[in-house]
């Protein structure tokens, strides 16, 4: 029996909290033939852009590799945000000698890190989804078919926060690396 889940009004069960079939997409790790790795990353592919909540990958190399990636885009995107940070935070916080050195570098990394974020991870599929840790969220997935031991499962979350936040701070850091720029070379 379902019922109202108290702060959101979205439908509950009343057991575990069962998924429904639609929401989750497993990668089998089933080899048929010499091609099954090719078969794994296009099914990978066909999952990241069916845009599932879920996704399960089984087979090893591919669910590193997909981690790993997601890893790289992660740090990319803190790393733009905590250097832009520093760039607009650090006149505040140094003394006027020594500003100009770290914020113009720390400036000129988080606009860089921006920008290879935005060229290599804005239009992949892969960049919507973050890798899943938490125990209770992965209890709730079918990962009893599993033959793998440790698979590798993303979730689907909206990005356009973060891409917001980290655009906004390295556009502003740019603002700024350019004024300074232009004042040194105009004092």
């Amino acid at each position: 029996m379902a019922s109202l889940g108290r702060r959101r009004g979205v439908p509950v069960s009343r057991e575990r909290g069962v998924m429904a079939a639609t929401d989750c997409y497993i990668v089998h790790e089933i080899y048929n033939g010499e091609n099954a790795q090719d078969q794994f990353e296009y099914e990978l592919e066909q999952a990241l852009e069916a845009q599932y909540k879920y996704i399960v990958i089984e087979p090893t190399r591919i669910g590193d590799e997909t981690a790993r990636w997601i890893t790289v885009g992660n740090c990319l995107h803190k790393t733009a945000v905590l250097s832009g940070t520093a760039c607009l935070l650090t006149p505040l916080s140094l003394p006027l000698e020594y500003t100009r050195y770290v914020a113009l570098s720390a400036g000129a990394l988080s606009v860089a890190c921006a920008a290879l974020y935005g060229i290599s991870w804005q239009f992949d599929p892969c960049c919507k989804y973050q890798v899943e840790y938490d125990s209770q969220k992965l209890s709730r997935l079918p990962l009893h078919t599993l033959t793998s031991s440790t698979p590798v499962v993303l979730v689907r979350r909206d990005d356009i926060h973060r891409k917001r936040l980290h655009n906004t701070i390295a556009l502003a850091a740019l603002a700024y690396c350019a004024k300074k720029i232009y004042e040194l070379y105009t004092i």
